[in-house]
């Protein structure tokens, strides 16, 4: 089920928009609910699996929920007592994007309003992947009362890439007889281009948790937004004072496309943070290093559990 709004010209930002309706129906096997959240015009494509604390997923950019749900449903299997919020940023999967969405502080209000909308109450868990790791640290920075706890895997930390201190593109594995059984295209080019690690296991993953993402992105929103406003007008990284709850931050040692340096000089943000550098791991640190960053999220939750 698929709801788009329609392209009126000129809308307010979303915060100020109060009209919100959730439409519910079943997804199988893995996640048990599927909704839209209606605010105003636009209409947010989300999942949800499991009962308890929220944790709030965010996606890269580019992609959709899919990435998210690949690498956290596996380390949920075996802990209760937690609901996963999985949603579509706007252009992005599911989620149409309204002509009035231009920039990165305007996709902010929108994921606030939506956590407003679908997490009224409770404090809740985030975790954020590249594009979604920078939406997620504009949260911590409006919203930190809110949030009992951060991850944060393979993070942008500075939008404009032209700026970032990134490490020597290098491939560790290369199964080349299995990659040239692949037929070319766009989605092979990059699965080459950003794994570290590239062979039929990765590959299997790279399906199943990145190419439906590409697939159904807005082609013609993504390049207006990263031209208009792909970055906040704010420093999001100067907060009044660090985050104090548990935090962990995932970072691939020979990341050519975010990096990793740049993360480590928000660190001292996180009062209560693991840092781990991971070898072997590129942008895609949590196929290339699964087993690793299984291990590191799970002692995240217990972290949170602990307070």
């Amino acid at each position: 089920m698929v709801l788009s709004g329609p392209n009126v010209g000129s809308f307010p930002k979303p915060r100020q928009l109060p009209t919100k309706r959730h439409h519910l129906f079943y997804l199988e096997p893995l996640i048990s609910l599927s909704m839209i959240c209606d605010i105003g015009n636009l209409h947010i494509y989300y999942e949800t699996c499991g009962e308890g604390n929220p944790v709030l997923a965010i996606h890269g950019f580019g992609i959709d929920h899919h990435v998210m749900t690949g690498c956290m449903e596996p380390i949920f299997t075996n802990r209760a007592g937690w609901k996963r919020i999985y949603f579509d940023l706007p252009g992005m999967g599911r989620t149409h994007a309204p002509r009035w969405l231009n920039d990165a502080d305007q996709m902010l209000d929108v994921i606030i309003e939506f956590c407003e909308s679908v997490i009224p109450d409770d404090q809740f868990l985030l975790a954020g992947e590249s594009y979604g790791g920078y939406m997620a640290r504009g949260l911590v920075r409006s919203i930190p009362e809110r949030l009992k706890g951060v991850l944060l895997i393979c993070p942008v930390v500075i939008a404009d890439r032209n700026r970032r201190d990134l490490p020597p593109r290098r491939v560790f594995v290369k199964d080349k007889s299995f990659l040239a059984s692949i037929v070319p295209s766009a989605q092979k080019q990059l699965f080459e281009r950003v794994l570290v690690v590239q062979d039929h296991q990765r590959w299997d993953r790279f399906t199943q948790d990145i190419i439906p993402g590409m697939n159904a992105k807005d082609e013609a929103f993504l390049k207006r937004f990263e031209k208009l406003g792909y970055s906040f007008s704010f420093e999001v990284d100067q907060l009044p004072h660090p985050f104090d709850r548990p935090a962990l931050i995932l970072l691939g040692r020979q990341d050519a496309s975010v990096g990793y340096h740049d993360s480590l000089k928000i660190a001292t943000n996180y009062s209560r943070g693991t840092v781990a550098i991971l070898d072997r791991a590129g942008h895609g640190l949590e196929v290339e290093q699964e087993t690793v960053f299984n291990c590191l999220v799970n002692e995240w939750l217990d972290r949170v559990e602990a307070v």
